[in-house]
């Protein structure tokens, strides 16, 4: 069974208690090239950091992810220690300024409160809550993932509606450059006799040789296999679209191959109406690949 398409884009949150310490877990994604992952953890959780990366490669295949991580303990702030190191400076600061600046001696609470003097730690919990602690935080990290899973596979869905639509009017243009009048031989001859009438009253240029010419500008000018090569793409990336899962990266280079004929499309115009069709195509296809850079 196929999966949805999915967009690069999403949220999603998920929280936690164990005995002694409650947690918030947070994931978001936004479009990337690759899988890009960047954890914020809270303090002494570093050890859960390789087993978050995991879950995360296993769960998403593309986009630019950062995962949070909040821990508030139940015995927050229990300890006040002071920092001896940090008191030695400041003690030692003091007694040198004595010396240069007559001012009253700074009070106990004034050097207590100095940033750095004091400093306040957890109670800590035992080495069987930090284990509960830390399975409790995976299991919130994958519920978390799969929820995102669930938002980008939202998007996804919408994206996919505006793709198919944008493969729609693709679909007309093609249709519309397939049955224009310019590109028949006959227009092509009768436009070219036209310019030697211009261009000149003198003798007229035998008909077989602006039969000759009218066939070679026809077929410089024949937009055939581009034509072609457009239909098909229209109906390989609807297949990707409906097949879904992670197909962003070949859905992309489809959008380029788009361009690309559009391009040559224009290129060989010889009508301007035909040239205005063109135009037509690759503002669709610019929408297209815009919507497309979304997907997964």
């Amino acid at each position: 069974m196929s999966q949805p398409l999915a967009s690069m884009t999403g949220y999603a949150r998920a929280s936690g208690a164990v005995a002694g310490a409650s947690f918030v877990c947070e994931v978001k994604s936004v479009n990337g090239r690759g899988l890009d992952v960047r954890l914020r953890l809270a303090s002494g959780m570093d050890a859960l950091e390789s087993d978050i990366r995991q879950l995360i490669a296993k769960t998403l295949s593309r986009g630019s992810v950062t995962f949070n991580l909040n821990i508030e303990r139940d015995g927050a702030g229990g300890e006040l220690l002071i920092n001896q190191q940090a008191l030695d400076t400041v003690l030692a600061a003091i007694e040198i300024l004595k010396t240069r600046i007559d001012a009253a001696s700074p009070t106990l609470d004034g050097i207590l409160g100095l940033k750095g003097v004091l400093e306040q730690r957890d109670r800590p919990m035992s080495a069987t809550a930090e284990d509960g602690l830390s399975a409790a935080i995976l299991d919130g990290a994958s519920q978390a993932l799969v929820d995102l899973v669930l938002s980008r596979r939202q998007e996804g869905g919408q994206i996919a509606t505006v793709l198919l639509d944008r493969l729609d009017e693709i679909e007309a243009l093609v249709a519309r450059a397939e049955v224009h009048p310019s590109r028949s031989r006959d227009t092509i001859l009768a436009r070219l006799q036209q310019q030697v009438a211009d261009l000149s009253t003198d003798a007229s240029v035998p008909q077989d040789r602006l039969a000759q010419e009218a066939l070679l500008l026809a077929t410089k000018a024949d937009i055939r296999e581009e034509l072609d090569r457009l239909t098909a793409h229209i109906a390989s990336a609807r297949q990707l679209i409906r097949g879904g899962g992670a197909v962003g990266r070949r859905l992309d280079f489809l959008a380029q191959e788009f361009n690309r004929e559009a391009n040559t499309l224009c290129s060989k115009s010889n009508a301007v109406e035909l040239t205005a069709i063109g135009l037509d195509l690759k503002a669709a296809i610019d929408q297209l690949r815009e919507q497309v850079q979304n997907i997964e």
